[in-house]
């Protein structure tokens, strides 16, 4: 069809988000997602890309680890080289940052348990291709659900996220104040999602899928449908 945007979900062995993923892009209307293997090198005829989250390959040795050495990443680095939008939730986000396309590390959360409940984040940058809908202080209302998902980075390197407005997302309460009681897993700064340097890459813990229909939601929103209709809106 004329003027769809083409998004490759990719799907690694043992992924259980994927599903979820293509659905709530394709309940957008312009998208049409694909399930892509993550050894198929179609990955590098789409529009945009998705690593979904879940798990991959058992998450062994670390979360995104094994997935990282994938034949897919080495051509998603390609497509992000040339400002081709990727976006990695939860073990995905995990996979962009073993790959080296995004800065730090995910430890395991501070309280050393699996974590799994809605969360309040709060938009930082509105400027990257899956928060063009949003508006900088938004509050959005999605699910986590991870061992592994306090953020970290040396200091400099926090400290030039924040200079160069790449935190995308903070965790924060329901007035949208980013306090230490919000802060579900230590992660540094609050931080839920960053993106890199030109903006185009973008990783976050929380589960947009999951928030992307009233249905879903204790809350009855579809904030998660935001990041994805995000991707037909052009600056």
């Amino acid at each position: 069809m004329a003027g769809t945007l083409r998004v490759a979900v990719v799907r690694f062995p043992g992924s259980n988000c994927d599903l979820d993923a293509v659905r709530a892009l394709d309940s957008i209307p312009g998208v049409a997602p694909d399930l892509v293997w993550h050894e198929d090198g179609a990955v590098s005829g789409y529009d945009a890309v998705v690593l979904p989250g879940g798990f991959s390959f058992g998450d062994y040795l670390r979360g995104g680890a094994i997935a990282a050495r994938s034949p897919a990443l080495r051509r998603i680095a390609r497509l992000a080289e040339k400002g081709v939008p990727i976006l990695g939730i939860c073990n995905g986000f995990q996979i962009l940052i073993e790959a080296g396309l995004l800065p730090g590390a995910l430890l395991r959360n501070t309280t050393l348990r699996f974590v799994c409940r809605w969360v309040a984040v709060r938009v930082e940058n509105d400027r990257t291709p899956f928060t063009r809908r949003m508006k900088k202080g938004q509050v959005m209302r999605m699910p986590i659900a991870h061992n592994e998902g306090r953020y970290t980075a040396p200091p400099a390197e926090l400290r030039r996220l924040a200079s160069d407005g790449r935190i995308v997302f903070r965790y924060c309460d329901e007035s949208g104040e980013v306090t230490r009681a919000s802060n579900p897993t230590g992660t540094s700064q609050n931080i839920a999602g960053i993106c890199n340097k030109d903006g185009n890459v973008v990783g976050l813990m929380p589960h947009p899928e999951r928030a992307a229909d009233r249905v879903l939601s204790p809350f009855d929103t579809e904030d998660g449908a935001l990041l994805f209709a995000s991707l037909l809106r052009r600056e």
